[in-house]
């Protein structure tokens, strides 16, 4: 079944076309991985997605739910119960800096999916522990190191329960020893057939753990396959791309 269907997705900003009739697809317990250069249109395409940013045409449908057809946005009411279907991870962590963990984990929860604070805090509770982040629930962001944060993120996330979840360079705000243990953690969501679409720079992982791979380049998909792309392009594009990565 499908999560996400795209089909000829638009975007530009002024004179400038970031995302040139774009159309995939994404069916349920099934990792995309996106790979491109900077400035590709990865990071808007996500954000188009996830409604952060409108887009000039195209369809977008969320478990057959339309969130733009054609450029037209389906209304407020509805737009509001498919923006709950997705949950977006962000490179730079945007964790609310006066909240505790907990606090976090727990507001989306309380304000948005109307839960009572008990229920929120016992979901925010098993969320924190399935991250290895028990002991850091009364702590504050500035308290913690950068993995950690993004695995916060990741927890206020899947505290939603969305149905597909989006990664925008969760590893890049990171330093390398730190990468590691948010990919372990990507990796275990994975393995629980959570729907992810992935952007990254990180090619190992994106070829260990991804079922598709997408590489975008200047605002089109390039080329798409399965995770054997990363070692085995077809396009000369796609390979002078990988080709620094194996350098």
């Amino acid at each position: 079944m499908e999560v996400i269907a795209v089909e000829r997705l638009s975007k530009s900003f002024g004179a400038l076309e970031v995302i040139k009739d774009i159309s995939f697809s994404v069916h349920r317990g099934e990792v995309l991985a996106v790979i491109g250069p900077s400035g590709s249109g990865k990071s808007t395409l996500l954000r188009a997605i996830n409604h952060l940013e409108t887009v000039d045409g195209g369809t977008i449908k969320i478990s057959d739910q339309c969130m733009v057809e054609n450029g037209v946005y389906a209304e407020p009411d509805v737009l509001r119960s498919i923006c709950l279907k997705v949950g977006l991870v962000f490179q730079n962590f945007n964790l609310f800096p006066h909240f505790s963990v907990l606090r976090n984990v727990t507001e989306a929860q309380i304000r948005v999916l109307k839960r009572s604070k008990a229920e929120s805090e016992t979901r925010a509770r098993a969320l924190l522990e399935k991250m290895g982040l028990s002991a850091k629930a009364d702590s504050y962001p500035f308290e913690l190191s950068g993995g950690q944060q993004q695995r916060v993120s990741i927890a206020r996330a899947l505290a939603l329960d969305p149905e597909v979840i989006f990664f925008d360079e969760p590893t890049s705000a990171l330093d390398p020893e730190l990468t590691g243990e948010i990919l372990k953690v990507i990796r275990g969501l994975a393995s629980e057939n959570m729907t992810m679409v992935i952007v990254t720079h990180e090619m190992a992982f994106a070829r260990d753990v991804a079922d598709r791979v997408i590489f975008m380049d200047a605002g089109v998909i390039v080329e798409e396959g399965s995770a054997d792309l990363i070692t085995n392009p077809k396009n000369e594009r796609t390979r002078a791309f990988l080709r620094r990565f194996s350098e």
